[in-house]
């Protein structure tokens, strides 16, 4: 009996679709069609920009809005925005995070899964926070 239902449980997991808690996945930013990437780095969540209006445009972007100089040249698709993010399942912690769009940064941040799926993204220097809200492509 015990092995039937283990069995059972293995089998009902696989067919189950991904957990709307998931974080992992594409998100659209909601600004610039830019999409972001969340995947697991170890046991930590990190996000890079997969997608983006100026990115149709010209693939061979780089992040010229940087506010360091010296980090001009790194290409935008691929370029990790989130990074070291732990916790769960609906709130999780971690820096840095950092916005293509504007070229600033900070080095925590806050997601939260909001009860209609939107993800709501904060990066905070110092006590002063932006939040940005996520959606998941159609």
């Amino acid at each position: 009996m015990i092995r039937s239902v283990t069995i059972l449980a293995c089998l009902t997991a696989f067919a189950l679709p991904v957990s709307a808690r998931d974080l992992t996945g594409i998100w659209a930013t909601g600004t610039e069609g830019g999409r972001v990437q969340i995947y697991r780095c170890g046991a930590a969540l990190c996000g890079k920009v997969v997608d983006a209006a100026r990115l149709r445009t010209n693939p061979d972007l780089t992040d010229q809005r940087n506010s360091d100089p010296k980090l001009r040249n790194r290409r935008l698709r691929g370029l990790v925005v989130l990074e070291g993010f732990t916790g769960g399942p609906a709130e999780w912690q971690g820096g840095p995070v950092y916005d293509p769009e504007t070229g600033s940064g900070a080095r925590k941040g806050y997601l939260k899964l909001l009860p209609d799926g939107k993800l709501e993204l904060k990066g905070c220097v110092a006590f002063f926070c932006r939040t940005k809200i996520w959606t998941r492509p159609r």
